[in-house]
């Protein structure tokens, strides 16, 4: 039910060579393929200029077939050239045999076919090419309003204004979105959602260097990949018990912590369980520096923000 096409290009016909482009479409469709717990993910199509002349109309034939048919994720990944076409005010792809403006993938007749995809329920490009941030901006509208369809994501590199960097052996961006999905960006619960890859590159990335762009119309965040998560869910489900209310206190004292002569091993267990919600900042000890010196003196911990929010996701039933 999830479908992906990967494109890069390093080999251009009559423009200068990129180095990393086929690199991060590999990279990147090997990390999309399964879950961390090799349970399947994104089923893949790879398209490199190693092994193929990538045309403008095998690209474009690729993409809509990607925009075709039934499925609930369908993502387009593209690192390669790219351009901001100030005469038509269109963000441009550019593919292999490229030679003057009208040779270009416009980036709105991709969002068309894409926004014509009613039976995919999410659509979801990524772009590491200089420029995309023009992607989904309205023209003749003042200020670049975006206009994007339901179920739609996008995140770009750069800015229209801006070049997408290589370093290497990959794009700047694509290396980032690498980290973020191999567990950088997860949640608690472990899932990798196109929120937080954003969230995981804007801030690695200076004021002063590339920014990334990113623009959705969702009413739910998917997760795109899913890594072992932070804290299990059978001790995230515990929380409403441990905390009746948000703002509860849960009572410690010296014989929970098995350095004590009084230690209880059942309050241990649940010491354990409680100290690991305190590393992933769900819980934070009472009037003590550690959770250690809460036990020992009898004070307690409670819930952070996160926490609170944690446990109303398990009242609700979530996980």
């Amino acid at each position: 039910m999830r479908k992906a096409l990967f494109i890069g290009i390093n080999n251009y016909t009559h423009i200068s060579p990129l180095s990393g482009c086929n690199n991060d479409a590999i990279a990147m469709a090997s990390i999309l393929e399964r879950h961390a717990t090799g349970k399947p993910n994104f089923k893949n199509h790879v398209l490199t200029s190693a092994e193929e002349n990538l045309t403008r109309r095998m690209l474009e034939e690729s993409i809509k077939e990607l925009f075709s048919g039934d499925c609930n994720v369908a993502l387009l990944y593209f690192a390669g050239h790219g351009n901001f076409d100030k005469s038509i005010e269109e963000g441009m792809l550019i593919p292999q045999d490229y030679k003057t403006s009208h040779d270009g993938i416009r980036i709105s007749d991709i969002l068309q076919w894409a926004n014509e995809a009613e039976k995919i329920k999410n659509k979801v490009i990524i772009l590491d090419c200089c420029e995309s941030g023009a992607a989904a901006e309205a023209r003749g509208l003042r200020g670049g309003a975006s206009v994007i369809g339901e179920g739609m994501t996008i995140l770009t590199a750069c800015k229209k204004a801006q070049p997408a960097m290589e370093q290497s052996g990959h794009g700047v961006f694509t290396g980032l979105l690498l980290q973020a999905l191999h567990g950088g960006a997860a949640n608690v619960l472990g899932a990798i959602t196109p929120g937080s890859l954003y969230s995981f590159v804007d801030n690695a990335l200076g004021a002063w260097e590339q920014r990334p762009v990113f623009k959705t119309n969702v009413s739910q965040f998917i997760a795109l990949r899913e890594v072992p998560p932070l804290i299990p869910e059978e001790i995230l489900r515990k929380l409403p018990d441990w905390f009746p209310e948000a703002q509860s206190v849960f009572a410690l004292a010296p014989s929970y912590e098995p350095t004590a002569p009084s230690f209880d091993p059942e309050h241990g267990d649940i010491f354990s369980q409680l100290q690991k919600c305190n590393r992933h900042s769900l819980i934070e000890p009472v009037d003590a520096e550690h959770m250690y010196y809460a036990a020992i003196n009898s004070t307690g911990c409670r819930l952070t923000a996160l926490g609170a929010y944690y446990r109303e996701l398990a009242i609700k039933g979530h996980f």
